[in-house]
């Protein structure tokens, strides 16, 4: 399978190029979002695409956006995307893109969790709270949450980390009415998902969603939502073992290659989580592959490959 990793697309105004999406002005009022193959780990991306990814990623935000309707109203403007290019440019983006409206984006993302992990458990053993969320006593790696938690964060520039804030810190950022209303709605949206997720066997640790205003105002659901690049998925096999010997629990998600970057060594010592990423071997690019073909299949019943609706 061929992999993109950068696309070209000449015809239309390039607005950004993110950690994974390439992002085209269609006209005044709409975005090409498209995904490429490239992946992103500890804020920078590698060298090496994982090929298929990026319609891995497309097709499992369209499932969501529909399995999720009725919550918050999203982006998608049901719009072909191949429709916004020529014919000799529509091979970088069939299967793998999105036409949406175009937002004004909060400065914010919206994090939900139910479990204990990652940036949230090492926060939790320093101050037993995330995020200025009070958690109890003697919580471990990996718990389930009493309830599920909403834990913001503000956006970095490209290759810079997120930084987690606390809610009264994104009200102050955004507002205290819009601030409720992008809590109550990511949770709701968390809840939803992840009761879902379970009926099919994988629990959804937590994950990030991005929200931005239309034209009128109205808080609208934007960019990814709930793929393994901005989601942790647990298989219900192997959560308990792996919870009971306070280990990380296998995953479908990036914690397989997080896991790879942070056992590898260069010259001997550990990579500092910084530009130039190490070379990935061939099994971690189709290990990971595998992950997120797994994942779609499991969640979604589609077959890896096929390419769904595209919006």
């Amino acid at each position: 399978m061929n992999a993109l990793h950068t696309t070209s697309i000449a015809s239309l105004p390039l607005l950004a190029r993110g950690k994974v999406r390439d992002n085209y002005a269609v006209g005044s009022d709409r975005i090409l979002m498209v995904a490429s193959d490239r992946i992103s780990a500890f804020d920078v991306i590698m060298n090496a695409p994982i090929p298929g990814k990026g319609e891995l990623l497309t097709q499992m935000a369209l499932f969501w956006f529909e399995k999720l309707n009725g919550i918050v109203p999203n982006h998608l403007t049901g719009d072909a995307p191949d429709s916004a290019v020529p014919e000799n440019e529509k091979a970088q983006v069939i299967g793998r893109s999105m036409l949406v409206k175009r937002l004004k984006p909060l400065p914010v993302e919206a994090v939900v969790r139910g479990y204990l992990a990652g940036s949230g458990w090492a926060e939790y053993q320093q101050s037993q709270s995330v995020c200025g969320v009070a958690l109890p006593s003697g919580l471990r790696n990996a718990s389930k949450l009493p309830q599920p938690i909403f834990t913001p964060a503000t956006k970095a520039e490209m290759g810079e980390h997120d930084e987690n804030i606390s809610f009264a810190r994104m009200s102050e950022i955004i507002g205290a009415s819009l601030a409720a209303k992008v809590r109550d709605a990511a949770i709701a949206l968390y809840t939803r998902a992840a009761d879902y997720a379970l009926s099919k066997g994988i629990i959804i640790a937590d994950t990030k969603f991005e929200f931005g205003l239309d034209e009128r105002g109205t808080l609208t659901l934007m960019d990814e939502v709930l793929t393994p690049d901005s989601s942790r998925y647990w298989p219900i096999e192997g959560y308990e073992a792996a919870f009971a010997a306070g280990k990380n629990p296998p995953s479908y998600d990036k914690q397989y290659l997080r896991d790879w970057l942070e056992a590898v060594r260069i010259d001997g010592k550990p990579w500092g989580k910084k530009a130039p990423a190490p070379a990935l071997p061939t099994e971690v690019i189709e290990g990971t592959a595998a992950k997120y073909r797994e994942a779609l299949a499991r969640l979604t019943d589609l077959e890896p490959g096929s390419k769904g609706n595209d919006r």
